[in-house]
C-alpha cells in the first residue's frame, strides 16, 4: 500500500455515520446509474441473461479467464469485459476514483474481505438481497459468508478464502539440506543457514506488506483491532504482535530476508530461480505459481505453517475475495448473473481446477477435492493441508470499518522498519496512532 492517490480517494468513503456502522449503514454521494432496488425474480435474470449485453469485471484472480470463457459458451448473447485494473490497493483506488466520478466504473469488481465492509460503508456496492443472494449462506463456509453480509443484507458473494500455509521450494530445501521448518524460531535458523550458504538466496522476501503483517499476528493469537457498535481501539501492543514482531524483525536485522516487493517481476523471477525459498500466503497462491512461475512446476511443496510453539496447530486467513456488483455500473442484472454463476455455479469447478481454494462447503468438505493431486506441487494432496488450516484459523479476528486507508498508511509508519534503522515495533505503534487519529476524525469512539 504506498500510494498517496489512495489515501486521497478513500478519505471520502471513510466518512462514515457515527451512529450506524453496520455494512448498510451509511449514506454516500456515490452515483448509481445501476437497476432499479425491486425484488429481480430467476425467471426476471433469465430474462436479462436471453436478452443480453455487456458487462464489464474488474477484477485480478487469474482462474476468472476460464469463468468468462465458460459463461459466454452458456450464455452467448453476454459479453463480459475482463479487466485487470490493478491488484488490491492499486484498483480499490481506480475504483472509487470512478464512483466519485460518476462514470467509469465496472458492473463487477473483485473486492477482498478486509477491504468489503469500507466499500458497503460508502454505498457503493449493491445489496444482493433483492436477488434473494440470502438464500445462499448455508453453501459457503462460515467466514468468508459473514465478511460479505451483515445487518440483513448481503453486499457480496464469496470467491475464496485463505488460510495460510507455508509454500517451500523443495529443490532448494533439496539442495542447501534444510529442513522443512515446524516452528518460526527453526524458520529464522533455516533463514540463517540458507542465506550463509548462498549470499544471493532469501528465506523469503518482504518489503513491508499490510496484508501479511495482520495475518502473521492473527496467527500469533493478536487482537490488536476491536471493533464495537462505534467503539474502535487499536492495540499493537498486545501478546501477539509483539511475538510477530521481535522475531521477524531478527530477519530484518539480519538481512535475511530479499527486499522485493511481491507481484513484482523480481519476485516472480525468485519464485522461478530458487532466490526465494519459501511463501506463507493463503491457499489461493497455487493459480498464481501455476500462471506466474511455470518453469518451477514440480519444485514446489505445501506444508502447515510454523508455530508460535511447537505442537501448536494455529492458522489464520491471509486475503481471500469477493466478487461485488457496483452500484454505478450500468447493468446489475447481468452482473448479479455473472457473480452467481462464478461464485455459486459452474463456476466454480473451473476455479478449483484452475487452483483456486473455495469458499463453498461442498467443495471443502469434498473427498474429491481433499485427495486431488497438485500437478505443480509434485502430485502433493495440498487441499488437505489448506484444509487443515481452514479449521484452525485462530477465531475473534476483527478489522477496522477503514481497513483500506489504515493498509494505505502501513508503509509511511511500519514500512520505515524496512528501509531504516528504525523497528518494527516502532512503526506499528506509528501505525497506531495515525489509525487511531483517522478513526477518530470519521467519527468513531477511538482508544488504545
Amino acid at each position: 500500500m504506498r500510494t498517496s492517490a489512495i489515501r486521497h480517494s478513500l478519505r471520502g468513503l471513510g466518512l462514515v455515520c457515527a451512529a450506524a456502522l453496520a455494512l448498510s449503514a451509511c449514506s454516500s454521494s456515490s452515483t448509481s446509474s445501476g437497476e432499479g432496488g425491486g425484488p429481480v425474480s430467476a425467471a426476471g435474470l433469465d430474462a436479462a441473461l436471453d436478452k443480453g449485453g455487456t458487462i464489464t469485471v474488474w477484477a485480478w484472480e487469474p482462474t476468472l479467464k476460464q469463468v468468462v470463457t465458460d459463461f459466454q459458451a452458456k450464455y452467448p448473447k453476454v459479453h463480459v469485459n475482463l479487466v485487470n485494473a490493478g491488484t488490491g490497493d492499486k484498483q480499490y483506488t481506480a475504483l472509487q476514483n470512478a464512483v466519485q466520478a460518476g462514470k467509469g466504473a465496472p458492473d463487477v469488481a473483485q473486492i477482498e474481505y478486509y477491504a468489503l465492509g469500507q466499500f458497503a460503508l460508502g454505498k457503493s456496492l449493491q445489496d444482493l438481497s433483492k436477488y434473494g443472494a440470502s438464500d445462499l449462506s448455508k453453501q459457503f463456509s462460515p467466514g468468508p459468508w459473514s465478511a460479505v453480509s451483515g445487518n440483513g443484507g448481503v453486499y457480496a458473494l464469496p470467491m475464496d478464502s485463505g488460510p495460510m500455509a507455508l509454500f517451500y521450494n523443495k529443490k532448494v530445501f533439496d539442495q542447501y539440506q534444510l529442513k522443512v521448518p515446524t516452528t518460526w524460531d527453526e524458520y529464522v535458523e533455516d533463514a540463517r543457514k540458507l542465506h550463509a550458504a548462498n549470499p544471493n538466496a532469501y528465506i523469503t522476501n518482504d518489503s513491508g506488506d499490510a496484508g501479511f503483517t495482520t495475518s502473521m499476528i492473527w496467527q500469533a493469537g493478536g487482537h490488536p483491532y476491536k471493533v464495537d457498535g462505534t467503539k474502535v481501539s487499536v492495540d499493537f501492543t498486545d501478546p501477539g504482535s509483539t511475538k510477530f514482531a521481535d522475531t521477524w524483525q531478527r530477519l530484518l536485522s539480519d538481512h535475511l530476508v530479499a527486499p522485493v516487493t511481491s507481484w513484482s517481476d523480481q519476485w516472480y523471477k525468485g519464485l522461478g530461480d530458487g532466490t526465494i525459498a519459501t511463501l506463507a500466503i493463503g491457499a489461493w497462491m497455487p493459480a498464481n505459481l501455476a500462471s506466474g512461475v511455470p518453469s518451477a512446476s514440480g519444485d514446489w511443496r505445501v506444508a502447515p505453517l510454523p508455530q508460535w510453539q511447537q505442537g501448536q496447530t494455529a492458522s489464520a486467513e491471509n486475503g481471500g475475495s469477493s466478487l461485488a456488483v457496483m452500484k454505478a455500473g450500468t447493468n446489475q442484472d447481468l452482473a448479479y448473473a455473472f457473480l452467481k454463476f462464478a461464485n455459486a455455479g459452474d463456476g466454480v469447478q473451473a476455479r478449483i481446477k484452475g487452483g483456486a481454494f473455495p469458499a463453498t462447503t461442498a467443495d471443502l468438505n469434498s473427498q474429491a477435492f481433499l485427495d486431488a493431486p497438485f500437478p505443480y506441487f509434485g502430485g502433493q494432496q495440498a487441499n488437505k493441508i489448506f484444509s487443515d488450516s481452514a479449521k484452525n484459523a485462530v477465531a475473534g479476528w476483527q478489522y477496522l470499518p477503514y481497513q483500506v486507508y489504515a493498509n494505505s498508511i502501513f508503509n509511511d509508519t511500519v514500512g520505515k522498519a524496512y528501509v531504516s534503522n528504525s523497528t518494527l515495533s516502532s512503526g506499528l505503534k506509528a501505525w497506531q496512532d495515525a489509525s487511531l487519529k483517522y478513526g477518530g476524525e470519521q467519527g468513531f469512539s477511538t482508544s488504545k
